[in-house]
C-alpha cells in the first residue's frame, strides 16, 4: 500500500517521537490477514495504514476467515482486525484459551445480520417482513435445484451456516443453497431487483448493498441465549435456532507475542476504531465505483487525519 505520508516526512515522524525500543522489531514485517469480504478489506488496510504511519512495515496475507486462528498462534499471522462473533469459530475461543491468541478489543462497528430480501420481494410474499409469511410463499423462491422447497441464498461455506440453521430452526420449507463469496450475494441482489424477482438471503450490515437494493430484514423471534440452547424455547420446540441471529460483536485479535515483539503496534491496534460512517462509503467506493482498497483506504486516511491520528500518537509517546 501506498503510505500518506512522504517517505522523508514518516521517517522525520517516526524518528523524531519514538526510540526503537517502543516500536520493537520494526525492520521485521506485521503480517494482517484478508478474509473474504470487502468491509474486511477495508477494516484491514485502514488499520494496517496506521501501522505504517508509525513506522511499522505491514503484509497484507489472504486467510481463511474460519482456520486463520492457528496461523495466529504459531505467530505466521499477526492480526485480524474484523471478527464477528455471531460466525467466529470454535478454534477461535480455544486458541484464545490456550494464551496463543489474544483480543484486541472491539472495531465498534454498529453490525447487524439476518435474513434479507430486496424490498419488491414483499409484493410477491404478502405479510413479509413477519418470518411467518413464507411458510406460504416458499414455493415462490423454489429452483430447480431445491424443488419443491424455497431457496435461500447463504454465506459462502467458510463463514458458517447461520441461514441453514434459522430455516431448520424454523421448520421453514426452505433450502440453504451458500454463495460463493460476498460477490456472488451481490449479484443475487442485483439480478433479483433488476428482474423484481424472488429472493431470500442471508445478509449483513455494514454493507453498501443494504441501501442500494434497500435489504430489508426479516422479522425474526427475538434472539436470547436458550434460543441457541434449550429446543423447548421459541416457536418450534423441537428445535434450537428458531430466532434471529445473536447481536453480533465486531472485535480484533491477535498473536499473543504481538505486544512484545511490537509495543507500539499492539497499543494501536487494540485502540484502533472504525465507524459504520466511515467504513460503508469505502465499501461502495470498491464495490461500486470500482476503486481499489488501496486507493480508496489513501484518499479516506489523508481527509481523515484527525480520527486516527491521535491512536497512533498516543501509542508513540
Amino acid at each position: 500500500m501506498k503510505l500518506l505520508l512522504t517517505g522523508a516526512a514518516l521517517v522525520g515522524f517516526a524518528a523524531g517521537s519514538v526510540h526503537a525500543a517502543e516500536l520493537g522489531a520494526a525492520d521485521e514485517p506485521i503480517r494482517l490477514a484478508i478474509n473474504e469480504w470487502t468491509g474486511q478489506h477495508v477494516s484491514t488496510h485502514v488499520g494496517g495504514s496506521m501501522l505504517e504511519a508509525a513506522g511499522y512495515t505491514v503484509e497484507y496475507v489472504t486467510a481463511g476467515y474460519m482456520n486463520m486462528y492457528q496461523a495466529m498462534e504459531d505467530g505466521e499471522l499477526h492480526a485480524a482486525l474484523e471478527i464477528w462473533s455471531s460466525n467466529v469459530s470454535a478454534d477461535y475461543a480455544k486458541k484464545v484459551e490456550a494464551g496463543g491468541v489474544v483480543e484486541l478489543g472491539d472495531l465498534e462497528l454498529d453490525a447487524k445480520e439476518g435474513i434479507a430480501y430486496p424490498a419488491h420481494v414483499a409484493e410477491i410474499c404478502p405479510g413479509l417482513p413477519a418470518w411467518e409469511a413464507l411458510v406460504d410463499c416458499a414455493s415462490q423462491f423454489a429452483t430447480a435445484e431445491t424443488l419443491p422447497m424455497g431457496r435461500l441464498v447463504d454465506y459462502p461455506a467458510d463463514w458458517g451456516t447461520p441461514g441453514a440453521d434459522r430455516m431448520a430452526g424454523l421448520a421453514l420449507p426452505f433450502k440453504a443453497v451458500p454463495a460463493g463469496s460476498e460477490g456472488a450475494l451481490i449479484a443475487e441482489l442485483r439480478a433479483s431487483t433488476e428482474r423484481k424477482s424472488p429472493l431470500l438471503i442471508t445478509f449483513w450490515q455494514p454493507h453498501w448493498a443494504m441501501s442500494a437494493y434497500d435489504v430489508q430484514f426479516i422479522d425474526l423471534p427475538v434472539g436470547e441465549a436458550a434460543c441457541f440452547e434449550d429446543p423447548s424455547w421459541g416457536p418450534n420446540p423441537d428445535a434450537v435456532n428458531d430466532c434471529d441471529f445473536a447481536p453480533s460483536r465486531i472485535f480484533k485479535a491477535g498473536w499473543s507475542g504481538m505486544q512484545e515483539k511490537w509495543p507500539a503496534a499492539f497499543e494501536i491496534l487494540s485502540n484502533y476504531t472504525l465507524s459504520v460512517d466511515d467504513q460503508q462509503p469505502m465499501m461502495g467506493a470498491v464495490d461500486v465505483d470500482g476503486g481499489s482498497v488501496e486507493a480508496v483506504v489513501a484518499a479516506w486516511m489523508a481527509a481523515n487525519e484527525d480520527k486516527w491520528r491521535p491512536v497512533v500518537d498516543a501509542a508513540l509517546n
